[in-house]
């Protein structure tokens, strides 16, 4: 018998996806539990339309991120923090901060978990930082750190 799983069930397989089961497993198991519903030719035709509509906005949102990622190419974000004469920090400078300065002088607002930096910021200077917009895309950003007494 096909059935269209409306969840995942490990083992078996994804939400959504159309699969061969013997009779007795779609009967006494899937249906009662409702893991998934028979495969008749309507069910196909509506689940192939919200797969369609699924991977339109899928586009739309890598594409957003694309467009987010040219516009932050080339920035610089510029951030002060307290620190000693030799350009060494009191403390370190966080992903927080970074998004923060990052709204403030450029009003692009990011979440701070999609700033990664490869260690804590603990000197003044230049220090480059990745920026995770969507899976696959990321982009490069300069940090200034500067030490004020």
């Amino acid at each position: 018998m096909k059935v269209i799983l409306l969840q995942d069930i490990p083992g078996s397989g994804k939400k959504g996806q159309i699969l061969n089961v013997s009779d007795g497993y779609a009967r006494n198991f899937l249906f009662p539990r409702k893991l998934a519903m028979e495969a008749t030719p309507r069910a196909i035709a509506d689940i192939e339309r919200r797969n369609e509509i699924e991977r339109a906005k899928e586009m739309a949102r890598r594409q957003e991120a694309e467009d987010l990622a040219r516009q932050l190419k080339d920035k610089v974000i510029k951030v002060n923090a307290k620190g000693g004469e030799k350009g060494k920090l009191y403390g370190s400078v966080t992903n927080q901060e970074i998004a923060d300065a990052l709204a403030e002088q450029h009003q692009i607002q990011l979440d701070k978990r999609k700033i990664e930096l490869a260690e804590p910021i603990r000197n003044a200077g230049d220090t480059q930082v990745t920026v995770s917009l969507y899976a696959g895309v990321k982009v490069q950003m300069t940090v200034h750190v500067t030490a004020i007494h």
